[in-house]
């Protein structure tokens, strides 16, 4: 019988609706709650353990033990052991132990639910000595290791023990917390840890939109166009990137890079704004959503602008989404992806979307 190793990181991706751009810190952790975050990694690692429940006569679950997996397993319904200490607070060294413990107890593979911290974290320990699987419930996410789902990692995992699927090396990275709350974006590669090789549910590594000339072009194409369909009393939600904040350098308005922004009437009323704030903002006010992908990964929702979030989503409505892309970005995109962390949402999103990709020029483009 082949096991699985499961570690929760119960704080993971607690920052991102409240726009604190990750949880590294204890007091980033404390500024989050006072600002009203909630918990996403246990209903993210909860998704995760359904989807293996009709299997789990099959395989050993071998899980953290209380809030790092054991809790979520109980709730699941499975059969499991647990390993490690039951804390009320933990920290990356139980992490650490734990994924120790696991390799040490003949693991056939490490599955996890966090960021790219938790990430590091498990690179730390496993390097290449056994495959691991990560499932998003971080905010920046710029590490291969992660699939493009908690439904998806656990397609991949029993894939992967029933012998389906092969293995690759994939970059773990992260980025300057302090640095990004900033607005500068400073990643890293950390090293490499082996993944089991699914190129249709394992995202990318995150890229970057290159520093040329006709990428520039393109994205003051963009928003000009975009500036001139802008309608009077609208409040529109500009979320992060490149392409986005040349909206507001046409406007001579000074949008954050990696902030999600208010505008109304062409003018920035609210920056770098969080889940709250957006909502109050929009309430009882005609809205639109301005989005780009990630680069490399294709998400437009669920990676880097949890501040979007599905409340936020449901109230403007899908109808009101706009996706910008230059036809760079684009061109290194099969599809574009949705993580909302609402998997009825997610599903509403998919089908084919209009994207705005040159002045007046648009492409149907899948969303999955």
């Amino acid at each position: 019988m082949k096991t699985l190793g499961f570690i929760i990181n119960p704080i993971a991706g607690i920052g991102g609706s409240v726009g604190l751009k990750g949880t590294d810190g204890k007091d980033i952790l404390n500024r989050a709650i006072m600002l009203g975050a909630k918990p996403v990694a246990p209903a993210r690692a909860e998704r995760f353990l359904l989807e293996l429940k009709p299997f789990n006569s099959g395989i050993h679950l071998l899980v953290g033990a209380g809030n790092m997996g054991e809790y979520e397993a109980q709730k699941a319904g499975l059969f499991f052991t647990s390993t490690g200490e039951r804390k009320e607070e933990t920290t990356e060294e139980d992490t650490k132990r734990i994924a120790e413990d696991m390799i040490d107890k003949d693991a056939d593979l490490i599955s996890f639910c966090g960021g790219d911290g938790t990430a590091r974290d498990i690179l730390n320990v496993a390097n290449t000595r056994i495959p691991v699987l990560g499932i998003p419930a971080g905010v920046k996410m710029h590490s291969a290791v992660f699939t493009v789902s908690p439904e998806s990692a656990a397609r991949i995992a029993l894939s992967f023990l029933l012998d389906k699927l092969p293995l690759r090396e994939a970059e773990v990275m992260d980025v300057d917390e302090e640095a990004f709350r900033d607005g500068r974006l400073s990643a890293r590669l950390y090293g490499y840890v082996l993944v089991p090789y699914e190129p249709n549910m394992i995202q990318s590594a995150k890229t970057a939109s290159p520093v040329t000339e006709s990428e520039m072009r393109n994205q003051a194409a963009l928003a000009i166009y975009i500036i001139e369909e802008m309608k009077q009393d609208i409040m529109y939600i500009v979320g992060p990137g490149t392409t986005t904040r040349t909206i507001g350098d046409l406007l001579d308005e000074k949008k954050t890079l990696l902030g999600v922004d208010l505008f109304y009437n062409k003018k920035i009323i609210a920056r770098d704004a969080n889940e709250k704030q957006i909502l109050e903002s929009i309430k009882g006010r005609e809205a639109k959503i301005i989005v780009t992908p990630v680069g490399g990964q294709g998400f437009i929702f669920g990676r880097g602008n949890q501040q979007i979030s599905s409340a936020v989503i449901g109230q403007v409505g899908i109808e009101n989404v706009m996706v910008v892309a230059t036809k760079h970005k684009l061109s290194e995109l099969e599809n574009l992806r949705v993580d909302t962390g609402d998997p009825v949402l997610d599903k509403k999103l998919e089908g084919y979307v209009r994207v705005i990709t040159d002045y007046r020029e648009e492409r149907m483009v899948r969303v999955s």
